[in-house]
Formats: C-alpha cells, sequence, structure tokens
C-alpha cells in the first residue's frame, strides 16, 4: 500500500537506525491499488503554517481522533519534533487550543517524571506514515528513555486503537497522562483496574476564552497483564498505587512478545458510557480496526469521483474531502445517551447525536457541502442543533462538547439550520427548528443561560444595527456582538434573510415580511462619503478612520472584505456602490486582478495572503478566512462571471500537497469544502439558501452520489478540456436544456442528471446578462 511519506526531518534532528530496526512496525496489511481513493489522502496537510490540522487516526464523524501532540496549542505542529503523546480529542482546523485528552506515550526504563513537555519523545518525520484510520511513527531514543519504539495509531468511532512495538526490556511503559491536555485543565482521576484496565476521568474548561467545565471518562484495555504499575501527583511516583489524580504508568516484559495493543473507549457520559463504548467497539485486533476504518473512509470519499487533473491536484481535492467528513463529531454513547447542554444525561432514539459546532465557519461552505454529500448525517446534525435548543433554552453559536463556548459573533446557527431546511433535511422537525429560530432571532438568552445569541439585539431591533462599543466584553465567556458591531450587523441581517424565506415557506407570512424588512439592515451601515460600511457607535454616527482597511467593528476582517456579505441582496449592494461599472472596479481592486491575469501565483501569495492571523489592515482579498469566502462570486452579480473562475482558480493554488498547503486555519473543514466547491465549480452563494453559483470546474469530469435521503441520485459534472489556458465557460446545458444563468437551485442539481461545460480560452457572452445573475431574496 502506498502510504504518505514524509521524508523531511526536523531541524537538529537525526533518527537513529536503530530507533526503527530495534522496534519494528508491522507492515500494512495490502499493496496499493491504483482505484482506492485513500491512497489518494494526505493527512499531514495542513499541519504546518497554522492550518492546524491533525495526521493522527479518525472515522467519518467519529467521536475519537487519536493523533499526537507536538507541543502546538491545537496538537501537532510539522516543524516541532518531540511527541508529548497520543490523545483522544482533536479538533480539525481550529484556532485555540481544546481537546487533547489523556495523551498516551509508550517509554522504557524507570517512570521518574510526569511532565510531558519533559517526557517527550524525539521523533523524526521519515518514519511518520498516514493514511485515512490509519498513523504511524518511530519513536528514537532520548530523554526519559525511548530505545526506539514503534507507534501505530487506528480508531473506531468512539475508540482509540494503539500498538506499540518495543525493544525487548523488561521495563516497557505505557504512561497515561490524565492531568495534562490541550485544554486546561480542571481535575483529573485515575484509577488501575486489575491486572489489564486502566479508568479515567478528566474535567478541563477553555476554547478561546473560558468556558463552563466540560468532562470526559475513558477507560483503556491492554491486550495482556501488565507486569506492574504506578499513578502519579504532580511530580510524585508512587510505584503499586492504583489510584492517583496525575497518571498512571503500566509496564510489560517484552523481552519475547514486543507488541502491546490497547485499546480505549472514550464518553461525554460517564465510566459506564466508556466502559459500555469499550464492549461494543472493542475486542478486535489492531489491523482488524484499521482495515474497518479505511473501509469506511473508502466508502464515504466514494461520494465524489473526479477524473483529470494532474496527480497533485487529486492528492489536494481528496485531502480536502477527507477533512471535510471528520466535523461535527459523534456525542451520544454506543447505548445512544448523551449529555445535553443542560447537563442532564439523554437519549438519541433513531437519530445520532452530533456535538462540535464551529458555526461561524462551517455555514459558509462545510456545511451546504455535506447536506448534499452525506445527507442522513447532515440531518441527524441538524436535529442534534435543535434538541440543543430544546434542552438547553437556547441554540448554540459555537458548541464544544457538551458546553457553549460563545466564541466567534454574529448568528450562524440561522443559516446552518436554514440550509437544512430549504435541503429538504428537516422534514418532521420543520416547525421544531423554527420556533427555536424564531425566539433566537426575536431575543436573547436569559441570565441564567450560558448562551449568548443574538446578544445585541436589543440595540439591533430598536435601531437596525448593532452599535459598535470597543472593546465590550459580555457577561458571559465569550465574544461580544457590540465589539464586533458593523459584522455583527451584517451577519444578522444575512440571518434575518434566509429566515424570512423559511418562514415564508412554512406560512408564517407576517414574520417573514418582518425579517425580510430587517435583512435589508446592512443599509444602514452604508456610508455614502466612503463608499463602503462603516460601524456606527450608540448615538447613531460613524466611528473609526474612514479608511476601510483601519475601520473598526469587523470580526478577523476589513470592511473591504466584509462589504461582499450581502449574499440576500446582491443586487442593492451594486447599487449602492454605484452600478455593475462601480461594483467591477472596485472588485477588480479587491482581487488585484490586473496583476491576477499575469502572475496568479506570484498575486495570490505577494498581495492577498498576508499571514493565518492577519486579519487587518488590508483591502484586497484575503483567501485564508472566512469573512470573504463568497466574494469571487460576486462577479456572478456584476455581469462579469468569467472572472469569478479567474479568482477561484488562482486562489485554488495555495491549496498543495504539502504539510503547508492549506490556506489557514481549516476551522472544521470550511477551508476544505472551499477547495471541494471550487474545484467542482459549485458554491452556495446564498448561505442557508438553495442557490449554487457556477464556475468552471479544474477536473474534466466530477460524479458526485446526491442521495437526498429518500432515492439514490447522481449528478455529473463534465468540462471537456478544461485547464489553466482553456478555462472560461463558453455555454452550460443543465440535462437536456441550455442553461444561461449563472446559478442552479439544490432541486436542479438532484434532478437534471447531468452539467455540462463548454469551455474556451477566451470569456464569453455566458452569464452576462441581467437576470442571470442570482436573485435576491426578497
Amino acid at each position: 500500500m502506498r502510504w504518505t511519506r514524509r521524508l523531511r526531518l526536523c531541524a537538529g534532528v537525526a533518527v537513529a537506525a536503530s530507533a526503527l530496526t530495534a522496534a519494528p512496525v508491522a507492515a500494512p496489511a495490502a499493496e496499493a491499488r491504483d482505484d482506492r481513493l485513500t491512497d489518494l489522502v494526505d493527512p499531514f496537510i495542513g499541519t504546518a503554517n497554522e492550518g492546524n490540522t491533525f495526521p493522527g487516526a479518525a472515522v467519518p464523524f467519529g467521536m475519537v481522533q487519536l493523533s499526537p501532540d507536538t507541543g502546538h496549542s491545537t496538537g501537532y505542529d510539522h516543524t516541532q519534533d518531540r511527541v508529548r503523546g497520543f490523545s483522544l480529542v482533536h479538533l480539525s482546523g481550529v484556532g485555540c487550543r481544546i481537546g487533547g485528552d489523556l495523551p498516551v506515550l509508550p517509554t522504557t526504563g524507570d517512570v521518574t517524571r510526569t511532565d510531558y513537555t519533559k517526557y517527550a519523545a524525539p521523533f523524526g518525520h521519515d518514519t511518520e506514515r498516514a493514511s485515512p484510520g490509519y498513523y504511524r511513527v518511530g519513536l528514537s531514543s532520548g530523554v526519559g528513555g525511548f530505545g526506539g519504539i514503534g507507534a501505530e495509531l487506528t480508531a473506531s468511532a468512539r475508540t482509540g486503537v494503539q500498538r506499540y512495538t518495543f525493544p525487548a526490556t523488561a521495563k516497557a511503559n505505557v504512561l497515561l497522562n490524565a492531568a495534562q491536555a490541550l485544554h486546561r485543565p480542571v481535575a483529573a482521576t485515575v484509577e488501575i483496574l486489575g491486572d489489564r484496565t486502566v479508568r479515567t476521568t478528566i474535567t478541563g474548561r477553555g476554547f478561546c476564552r473560558d468556558t463552563r467545565p466540560y468532562t470526559v471518562y475513558t477507560v483503556t484495555r491492554f491486550d495482556r497483564p501488565f507486569t506492574a504499575y504506578g499513578t502519579w501527583d504532580g511530580a510524585t511516583v508512587r510505584a503499586g498505587s492504583r489510584t492517583g489524580h496525575g497518571g498512571a504508568y503500566v509496564r510489560f516484559d517484552t523481552t519475547e512478545d514486543r507488541t502491546v495493543e490497547a485499546t480505549t473507549a472514550l464518553s461525554y457520559v460517564d465510566a459506564a458510557g466508556a466502559a459500555g463504548n469499550l464492549a461494543a467497539e472493542g475486542g478486535r485486533s489492531f489491523d482488524a480496526v484499521r482495515d474497518a476504518a479505511r473501509r469506511s473512509w473508502e466508502s464515504r470519499l466514494d461520494v465524489v469521483r473526479v477524473r483529470g487533473g494532474d496527480a497533485t491536484r487529486r492528492r489536494t481535492f481528496y485531502s480536502a474531502l477527507y477533512h471535510v467528513f471528520l466535523a461535527p463529531n459523534a456525542g451520544n454513547d454506543a447505548d445512544g445517551r448523551y449529555t445535553g447542554w443542560d447537563r442532564r444525561i439523554h437519549r438519541a432514539r433513531g437519530f445520532t447525536y452530533y456535538q462540535n459546532w464551529s458555526l461561524w465557519d462551517t455555514y459558509r461552505t462545510q456545511a451546504p457541502l455535506l447536506a448534499l454529500l452525506a445527507p442522513r448525517e447532515s440531518r441527524d446534525m441538524a436535529i442534534s442543533v435543535i434538541r440543543v435548543a430544546e434542552e438547553s433554552g437556547w441554540l448554540p453559536r459555537w458548541g464544544y462538547g457538551t458546553v457553549e463556548t460563545n466564541v466567534m459573533t454574529g448568528d450562524p446557527v440561522t443559516p446552518f439550520l436554514a440550509n437544512a431546511f430549504q435541503q429538504g433535511l428537516l422534514q418532521g422537525y420543520e416547525e421544531r427548528a423554527y420556533r427555536a429560530l424564531r425566539r433566537n432571532a426575536d431575543g436573547v438568552p436569559p441570565a441564567g443561560s450560558p448562551a449568548l445569541g443574538r446578544d445585541a439585539n436589543p440595540d439591533y431591533l430598536a435601531r437596525g444595527y448593532v452599535p459598535y462599543l470597543q472593546g465590550h466584553e459580555p457577561a458571559k465567556p465569550g465574544h461580544s456582538d457590540y465589539a464586533f458591531g458593523a459584522s455583527a450587523t451584517l451577519e444578522y441581517a444575512l440571518s434575518d434573510a434566509v429566515l424570512a424565506q423559511m418562514a415564508r415557506a412554512l406560512g408564517h407570512h407576517a414574520d417573514a415580511a418582518r425579517y425580510a424588512a430587517r435583512s435589508r439592515g446592512y443599509r444602514a451601515l452604508f456610508d455614502p462619503t466612503t463608499g463602503f460600511f462603516r460601524a456606527r457607535d450608540a448615538s447613531g454616527a460613524f466611528t473609526g478612520p474612514a479608511d476601510p482597511a483601519r475601520g473598526p467593528g469587523f470580526h478577523e476582517g476589513t470592511s473591504w472584505q466584509y462589504q461582499w456579505l450581502v449574499p440576500q441582496d446582491l443586487p442593492g449592494l451594486v447599487r449602492l456602490i454605484g452600478g455593475r461599472r462601480a461594483a467591477n472596479e472596485r472588485l477588480d481592486t479587491f482581487f488585484a486582478y490586473a496583476g491576477l491575469l499575469k502572475d496568479p501565483e506570484r498575486t495570490v501569495r505577494e498581495t492577498w495572503v498576508r499571514g493565518p492571523y492577519a486579519y487587518y489592515g488590508s483591502a484586497t482579498y484575503n483567501p485564508m478566512n472566512e469573512p470573504d469566502l463568497a466574494a469571487p462570486y460576486a462577479y456572478l452579480s456584476t455581469g462579469q462571471p468569467w472572472k469569478t473562475t479567474d479568482v477561484v482558480h488562482a486562489a485554488l493554488t495555495l491549496f498543495t500537497d504539502e504539510p503547508a498547503g492549506l490556506s489557514g486555519n481549516d476551522d472544521l473543514g470550511t477551508m476544505s469544502a472551499w477547495n471541494v466547491l471550487a474545484s467542482i465549480g459549485l458554491f452556495p452563494v446564498q448561505p442557508g439558501f438553495s442557490t449554487w453559483g457556477l464556475s468552471t470546474p479544474v477536473f474534466e469530469r466530477v460524479d458526485l452520489r446526491l442521495d437526498d435521503g429518500h432515492h439514490p441520485r447522481g449528478l455529473t459534472i463534465t468540462a471537456p478540456g478544461t485547464s489553466r489556458k482553456d478555462r472560461y465557460i463558453q455555454s452550460v446545458r443543465a440535462g437536456a436544456v441550455p442553461h444561461d444563468r449563472t446559478y442552479l437551485t439544490t432541486l436542479a442539481l438532484r434532478s437534471i442528471g447531468t452539467l455540462r461545460y463548454t469551455v474556451g480560452p477566451r470569456p464569453s457572452a455566458w452569464g452576462t446578462a441581467a437576470q442571470a445573475a442570482p436573485p435576491a431574496l426578497r
């Protein structure tokens, strides 16, 4: 089998040959096959330059992500050269520390150190291999006693499975550190049960800011008895002790049998839940679990088949698709129980309860893509969000596990649920979803609720905009919408627009009219003297520098980048700017379009990109963050749709098959979903509604399996001859019918069967008529 290889050694690290020869890792069970999509996935993509992905083992939407932690705040960084442990929980691409529960590490010799920053194991990237559901690395000799140990990881939905190959020694140890993690630890308990099992309870808190505490429970079962054991508290190690509050070690004699396997089950409910998950999913060999994980990924990736493009493009594409399917994550145990946001235990009947909601990011790309490609799971995800509202009293903003973090701003849950409704995934839950959305849109959570919701709603409803209050801190942990009043106003208005569409479809016409009127409130921020959106203060005056690259009140962006966040009414925005000609001139400036045509790679890397966290002070497109992800598609509404393809194809050059080959934090698959959507030529230009903008695919053929949850359907997209030179749409046929508009609806995607592009070397008149643009939502 062709395993992903990273042949670069970390600076200053030389891995002795004995590190691997002394402890050989078992060979993969099967050789490579040309038709195996998992062979095209490189989990190392995004592990450098703050992409913040992880290379370890997981299954699609699994509760467990068993992966190495090297010292980066979110887990793994490809530039680092020591492993602190292999821990159970990682959120792919987040920008703040979270998870990292129960880092486990094999060692040899006496156990004398309990701080994983001190006993971390050196490694070299030439010993690493990763593929979907599998990771391995060779740990070399170094501080703490590492006599050349091979470590392999795989996973099921609720368990992580480890296989360690030790040198011949009577002191082969496995350290289970319950007191250190990526999050801020609060409390930990470790118990050694019998001669094969270790149980832990771990409580932590925090994300980008403080949160309520959350607790996870684990049980680890080894495949043979230990020969010795002990626990530690702080720096004190107690041999023979069975309980502690720091961690535990267990020891094996590997003078003859050098391999030790262990299965760790995770639960967010209780110790019984972890034990039940172990009983349900444990008991299999490492190889059996690894093979099952690969099969699950093969099936999942097979929903999209592409032809054409070079090998690098295909690897980048399927690696992005892999990242899209990592989250949200199963939250219920094998028996259906889960811990709700009300801190009570509930049971999921007839659906899987999901958790981990990076909604400010995912509503723009990943959630709409999942609704197309994974409708059954997407339905369960939407039901899970509804259950959060019904059990805790309010909808989530950014949820981790069993708690609300209130990170980021605006109202992202509304387009998330409205998208599920528009894609037909809420049958039987429509009114329940609408009640929760209506409450969220028209009020604020009570003081006793952990949720912030639309915390600036009192002023937004009274004034028509959110006033900017510099440095405002809410009464609860999280981000205040007042501190980012301008962008919060735009986000609220977008949410009101898609909620109006949902209300109208459900027959709530008075509500629909009210929300539609509110959705036009974005105009209150438009300063005619600058031609840009600006923050207003509580008196109604525009505030801060008039320079749209430096004005305050925009969350992780500038007015240049947020000016296009009016997908519900781009025709109205174009009129405000001064018409199509003025809008096109501004778009051309924003994308540095003249330079882009001459040298797209240089323009992208030297003009657009300034760094993964360089959010402010920019007058150009930032493809490394969410606020302007849809901006390239604004050209579909200005009569110059070919420029959408120019910009999108240039932006795609940022995605490569290297560790730094992902554009910014992946944010639970958001940036990877952008890559997938841009590559196949479909984009949700009105998130929360059913409108898909069209651009030229980079592949000659794309076959999508679009199961609508009831009947298997397919869509074949063809663009014969598409290339860097021949990238301009000349004509489109949707099914057997010529299609002159720059968009399609979800219903059309699921019914036309084929979408055929004819492409050429120069722009054409296709899509340039005024009626070809996506219509405003009224």
